[in-house]
């Protein structure tokens, strides 16, 4: 494996790590806040987090030329946005368990994506990888009476969009500024949840205030940090390659929930993280050039 794809897995590993933990302050928001206004004010949060980057950077002789970078932007927060917003919904009608699995199905939709894009080749490690961290997966998130409700088929229109914006970054990544890009894509999203949240919710000032921490962590971090790390980190990797290990956000997921929700790990959710482990790793290691 090439040093700067490992530097990117790693990257993008961190990425998943910042994002299972944010699962923690988006079950604390949903408390207080409507889904639509919870995640408007943390994108805004997130996008205004980018703007000292972007003002360090104005007179940087090695930006990029940003020439379509709103179009591009727009696109991939669209997507975002719908991923997003397909989840958050959903939760309202399913369980976190079925959620959480269901969304990792972009695990296993992204190669077959780049099969139908060509974007990158897709190699029997891959495969093997996305098999068995799909399994994990199911062992950690899904309960044994399992079905398919209306909750379910939102979260799996919400999983099909995160793989068609994991393959559209995939692309983007290379050819824009990273915190420009994050900012648009970033934009993007919190005016069409606000908008919405607008329309449908109701804005309470007392109860935006109650959330003012995880609003923090899911804004500054899981935005901000986040999605910007994420383009960086998939200049050098693939997508496939970051499908699988963004698919661990559900392992860091359940880790945050027993530190701070005093969730209960047992042993078929211990078993599921050790299978995903176990993908991502072969995922990485068996690599053909």
């Amino acid at each position: 494996m090439k040093a700067s794809t490992f530097k990117s897995d790693f990257i993008l590993l961190f990425v998943a790590i910042i994002w299972g933990f944010a699962f923690v302050a988006q079950r604390i928001g949903m408390d207080h806040v409507g889904p639509f206004t919870f995640n408007g004010l943390r994108f805004v949060l997130g996008s205004m987090s980018l703007l000292p980057f972007i003002f360090f950077q104005r007179n940087s002789t090695s930006i990029k030329n940003n020439n379509g970078i709103i179009k591009s932007g727009i696109l991939s927060g669209i997507f975002l946005f719908l991923g997003i917003s397909f989840q958050q919904v959903g939760l309202v009608y399913t369980t976190a368990g079925k959620a959480g699995f269901i969304t990792g199905l972009y695990v296993v939709i992204v190669p077959f994506l780049n099969l139908f894009f060509k974007q990158d080749r897709t190699g029997l490690g891959t495969w093997i990888g996305a098999i068995l961290a799909s399994i994990g997966m199911f062992l950690l998130s899904v309960t044994n009476n399992m079905s398919m409700e209306f909750g379910d088929l939102l979260v799996l229109f919400s999983a099909i969009c995160f793989a068609f914006h994991l393959i559209i970054i995939g692309r983007l990544s290379k050819r824009f500024n990273t915190a420009w890009l994050s900012f648009v894509q970033c934009m993007v999203c919190s005016i069409l949840s606000l908008l919405v949240a607008v329309v449908f919710e109701t804005f309470i000032l007392a109860d935006i205030l109650k959330i003012s921490i995880p609003l923090l962590y899911g804004g500054v971090l899981s935005v901000g940090v986040a999605y910007s790390l994420q383009i960086y980190g998939q200049k050098d990797s693939p997508a496939s390659h970051a499908a699988i290990i963004f698919s661990l956000e559900s392992v860091f997921a359940a880790i945050g929930g027993w530190l701070i929700l005093n969730e209960i790990l047992s042993g078929r959710a211990f078993l599921g993280c050790v299978l995903m482990l176990a993908g991502m790793l072969i995922s990485q290691l068996y690599y053909k050039k």
